[in-house]
């Protein structure tokens, strides 16, 4: 069976972080997240994406996250290709999070 990667909505996404079950991974690059961030999102930019760079998700489901939604798809397939489990993006990225009215914090 094919990669396949799963949308999940800013509300799903913002509601399984608080709940402790998603680690949120964010493949944007530090020139982006600089200038606004996902609240508790780690960093592991796209360019120099390795898949052993995201830290141990001590038993949460990974989640990408990006602008847009289409880097973190990129990043999902990578994670994937490398054999770990991780087929979760958040679907619309930063502007669909922004959209939902879900809070950012500046620098990082």
């Amino acid at each position: 069976m094919a990669n396949q990667v799963q949308d999940l909505t800013p509300d799903e996404v913002s509601k399984g972080v608080a709940e402790g079950r998603y680690l949120l991974v964010d493949v944007r690059e530090p020139n982006e997240v600089a200038v606004e961030a996902y609240p508790h999102g780690v960093v592991v930019p796209l360019s120099t994406f390795d898949p052993k760079a995201i830290p141990d998700p001590q038993g949460k489901q990974v989640v990408f996250a990006c602008r847009s939604g289409k880097r973190s798809v990129t990043a999902s397939l990578a994670a994937q290709e490398a054999g770990l489990p991780y087929d979760k993006h958040l679907a619309g990225g930063m502007l669909g999070w922004k959209a939902a009215g879900l809070p950012s914090k500046v620098g990082g």
